[in-house]
């Protein structure tokens, strides 16, 4: 078993130089509309050993701050300002004299290392070429260096998978050899540009410590830009938040998250779901959308958006300076920087025009209104306008088991051929996606399906959605036989459709780009052989429904943004009025900020229509928020399922123990007081079909059990079964429940 205590990065002596310093940076982009200012005016210090997390919605300009950093922005882009590496300056350097820095004394960790690497050479190839190139070594030794790196960052066999190309990698083990060719020189500073973006959190959980063991390795300052800002509080010790391309407020850790002086940054920590939260208040929605960096007007960026400008926000645009009443001679007490300074208004040392280094300034923020943020004690709900959501309880008054069965599924197995050949194929094997899955929704009720990619939830999905007959075991919807309505033809599953609805992923690939708002919502109706009366009066009460215009019915989806287009998609999905509603990851492609929005709204339309929802995500964060039930995949089988806050408390499986342990709080005091169950390696493949437990090879308990019960893993497969003498509706296939707690000990 491999635990870890989610510990503070080390602090680093204040004393020394900063490693990298960064002055008045920025990066402007010709385009046809004019210049994007992206990045305006950043100024960083980074010292060895010191983590910097970068957050911000996306546009931010992070990305393109820790770009410019490496000399890797397009020819055409304009980068102004100072970029000093321990003493440096690298700005207007050469590609050719770059590339003898990058990988020696900075490197960088890309966000899709599919992409970042070649796929035409072995990743073991590519790491030594590093070695070579920076090193001189010859061939024997850069692969020496190369197995022994893999090894480092948990790769299993090194010496074998060090002649493996990329695509034979899963995800997370693609990102460790990133981190790994990072770290072959042991540079002086590593970006990661939102390294565990996309990824289970059972391997974001392995990617961050591996992130952590390649910083202790080479004494390396991190810089690790991220809009997860749980996973930041977990591994940075000082934060810079950026908005429409400049910082807008910075500080410690703990600092920040316990007094933030920002709204946006207030908004931002109020909109994230809390794995620790038992409530189901609503979640701080930032109104608006980030701003246009073209030609952008002297006043505060965040002005359209917040809810407590003034005049003032509108003809000027704020400095980075101390907040009112946190004087600079304060703040920089730890850093050992005098300053003359008058602590009560903190104006002091600070020009107009001018902003103060990030790390020589301790906390500071770019608002002109921190004394009534500081007033309203950085409370979210009492500086943002939080929706009303009915409580969705008077919408389900009866009990549970004397409410209507909306799904019913009992050992649901899919099977896929496995075949091999171009010209002549032939079967090899099956892949067993689906292996013995079993849901319980009931009406009103939402349930949470959760498990690591390739557990076999999207698959499950689609055979609910097919409405085909299964391959093994049981399913019903609405009280009715699948297997009964299908027998009847397409007139037998005609109604079933009409009561389920679906909303997908990435509603850029979901809504026909060809097709208005107007016909998308209305295609549904036109299937069921609605009248274009009761069309065109649907169609707009739809629109209002999930907050959009009805004027704007006839743009076309590409003139929304992301939240606004999944907001599209909810409302198609309501067009027949569905008493289930499917939904596939549906805000894990947006900011934090837009999904909060997304989940005030479901929990809205839940409670006033009375909707079911089979809810799925990576997310158990979000799962916490809007779930009523939760079930527990793996490897194609539930192994655990409950009422939400019932297995999130007393987790009888080690699977969801270990998920729950993965998943980052946001805040720096309790996530780094907590402790991670870190899983080795992969799921195994699904082509195998292994006697026991088939969480055995990765299950933490199973590692410190005695040789007596682990024949009882190893030869009997678990069934769902309550804990002994305890409640029926929490079950797990588990044979031993009661050791669960014992395995984070």
């Amino acid at each position: 078993m491999s635990t870890i205590t989610n510990g503070s990065a080390a602090t680093p002596t204040t004393t020394t130089e900063p490693i990298l310093r960064v002055r008045d940076l920025h990066v402007r982009f010709p385009t046809p509309r004019g210049t994007v200012h992206a990045v305006r005016g950043v100024d960083l210090e980074l010292r060895r050993g010191e983590v910097l997390g970068i957050v911000g919605e996306s546009g931010s300009g992070k990305s393109v701050t820790s770009m410019a950093v490496l000399g890797l922005l397009p020819d055409t882009t304009k980068v102004t300002g100072s970029v000093e590496l321990d003493g440096e300056e690298l700005l207007g350097r050469s590609d050719k004299q770059m590339s003898r820095l990058r990988g020696d004394k900075v490197a960088m960790v890309f966000q899709d290392p599919l992409s970042a690497f070649t796929p035409v050479y072995t990743i073991g190839d590519q790491i030594a070429e590093t070695v070579r190139l920076h090193r001189g070594a010859s061939k024997a030794e850069a692969r020496a260096r190369a197995i022994e790196l893999l090894e480092l960052v948990g790769i299993p066999e090194p010496a074998r998978r060090v002649d493996a190309f990329p695509h034979e990698f899963s995800g997370g083990m693609r990102q460790r050899a990133m981190i790994a060719m990072a770290m072959a020189n042991d540079p002086d500073v590593i970006l990661a540009d939102e390294p565990t973006t996309a990824l289970d959190v059972t391997i974001q959980a392995q990617i961050i410590e591996v992130l952590r063991t390649a910083q202790r390795e080479t004494g390396a300052a991190l810089v690790f830009v991220s809009h997860d800002l749980g996973v930041i509080a977990g591994i940075a010790d000082r934060i810079a938040v950026m908005y429409a391309g400049r910082i807008v407020e910075t500080a410690t850790a703990e600092e920040l998250f316990a007094r933030p002086r920002m709204p946006y940054t207030i908004g931002l920590i109020g909109a994230l779901p809390r794995l620790d939260a038992t409530d189901r208040s609503p979640l701080v929605p930032i109104p608006g959308s980030p701003p246009s960096l073209i030609d952008l007007p002297d006043a505060c960026p965040f002005a359209a958006r917040c809810p407590l400008v003034s005049e003032v926000c509108r003809s000027t645009e704020p400095v980075l300076a101390p907040p009112v009443g946190i004087g600079v001679a304060a703040v920089d007490a730890a850093a050992g920087i005098a300053t003359d300074t008058d602590t009560d208004t903190g104006s002091g040392a600070v020009t107009a025009g001018t902003s103060l280094p990030l790390r020589a300034a301790g906390h500071t923020a770019a608002c002109h209104r921190t004394a009534e943020v500081a007033a309203a004690h950085a409370d979210a709900g009492r500086i943002f306008a939080l929706p009303v959501i009915p409580d969705h309880a008077a919408a389900v008054e009866a009990a549970r088991t004397d409410r209507e069965p909306v799904v019913h599924v009992e050992g649901l197995t899919k099977t896929f051929p496995l075949v091999k050949g171009a010209v002549f194929r032939r079967k090899v094997g099956d892949v067993y996606a689906v292996d013995g899955v079993d849901l319980d929704i009931r009406r009103g009720e939402t349930l949470g399906l959760v498990g690591e990619s390739g557990s076999g939830k999207s698959t499950t999905l689609h055979q609910l959605m097919d409405l085909e007959r299964p391959e093994a075991g049981t399913v019903e919807l609405f009280g009715e036989s699948l297997a009964d309505a299908t027998a009847h033809g397409a007139a037998g599953t005609r109604a079933l459709r009409q009561r389920i609805s679906m909303v997908f992923q990435d509603p850029s690939a979901s809504l026909d780009p060809r097709m208005s708002v107007f016909d998308v919502i209305a295609e549904p109706l036109r299937a069921i052989g609605a009248p274009a009366s009761r069309i065109d009066e649907r169609v707009p009460e739809l629109l209002g429904l999930v907050g959009l215009q009805a004027a704007e019915a006839d743009r076309y989806p590409h003139e929304f943004s992301g939240g606004q287009r999944q907001r599209i998609s909810i409302a198609r999905a309501l067009a027949v009025e569905p008493d289930l509603v499917v939904l596939d990851e549906p805000v894990s492609a947006l900011d934090v900020s837009i999904q909060a929005g997304v989940l005030n709204l479901l929990a809205e339309l839940k409670a006033r229509l009375g909707l079911s929802y089979l809810f799925v995500s990576h997310d158990l964060s979000v799962i916490r928020h809007v779930a009523d039930r939760v079930s527990v995949m793996y490897l194609g089988r539930t192994v655990e399922e409950g009422a939400v806050d019932e297995v999130f408390e007393r987790p009888m499986h080690p699977y969801t123990a270990a998920l729950m342990s993965a998943v980052p709080v946001p805040d720096p005091v309790i996530e780094r007081s907590r402790t991670t169950i870190l899983l080795p390696g992969d799921p195994p493949s699904p082509t195998d079909r292994p006697t026991g437990c088939r969480f055995r090879s990765r299950c933490p308990l199973y590692a410190i059990l005695p040789e007596a019960e682990r024949r009882r893993c190893e030869t009997e497969e678990p069934e769902k079964a309550p804990r002994r003498g305890e409640d029926v509706d929490h079950r797990a296939a588990c044979h031993y429940p009661e050791k669960v707690a014992s395995i984070a000990a």
